[in-house]
């Protein structure tokens, strides 16, 4: 059974759509590619912000880089807490803390605003560490701040089969895999249908009450 339980941020924790969409809306518009339809901007949610700036809207790797300053400039005024906190995590939280287990956030949002939507929502005390990117290009991918997460808590290679990633994009699944730890997915988060399980995921939650079956 899993003693370390690592959970993603957006998507899983929190339902962050509308903060994360009107800060792209923001970003695309102040870089001149006008506005989309909400719901096109959902693939936003999870992978790194200057990945998803070029993928999405062909931006250059310096475009990217200053559209995402745009980003930074609303999500730090405002759109970090127009968010909100899954049905179910809370007491999901309390009844793993209960049971004993380690709990560590891994995130692809920068580590300081992480910490402050944890803490403003009340969830910090649940985890025993909180990790994402910093702002000048620390921990790029998902599974660096996987990484980062496992070093944290000091586990080595034999003690992995412990640890689990809780996520809802393929970049959980990705970095999950790429440090050898398994993975349980959200099904309610923001993955696009089939998504999770085309990326390897055989375990995935309805709702966050259902984790608790998969862990327990």
């Amino acid at each position: 059974m899993y003693k370390y339980i690592l959970f993603d941020l957006d998507g899983t924790l929190t339902d962050s759509a509308p903060g994360i969409i009107r800060c792209v809306q923001y970003a695309l518009e102040k870089s001149g590619k006008g506005s989309y339809p909400d719901h096109e901007l959902l693939p936003f949610i999870g992978p790194p912000l200057t990945e998803s700036f070029q993928n999405f809207c062909g931006m250059s790797e310096d475009e990217a880089h200053a559209a995402l300053e745009y980003y930074r400039k609303r999500f730090a005024r405002v759109g970090m807490f127009e968010n909100s906190v899954y049905d179910g995590i809370p007491q999901l939280l309390e009844t793993l803390r209960q049971a004993g287990k380690i709990l560590a956030v891994a995130t692809s949002k920068p580590q300081l605003y992480a910490e402050k939507i944890l803490e403003h929502y009340k969830l910090a005390p649940y985890f025993t560490t909180v990790a994402g990117p910093g702002f000048n290009g620390e921990l790029p991918t998902k599974a660096d701040v996987i990484g980062e997460v496992l070093q944290r808590l000091h586990i080595e290679s034999d003690a992995k089969t412990a640890a689990v990633m809780l996520g809802d994009r393929e970049h959980d699944a990705i970095g999950a895999q790429q440090n050898d730890i398994a993975i349980i997915g959200a099904g309610y988060g923001y993955s696009s249908p089939g998504e999770l399980t085309a990326a390897g995921v055989s375990q995935i939650a309805a709702k966050p009450q259902d984790f608790a079956g998969f862990l327990l």
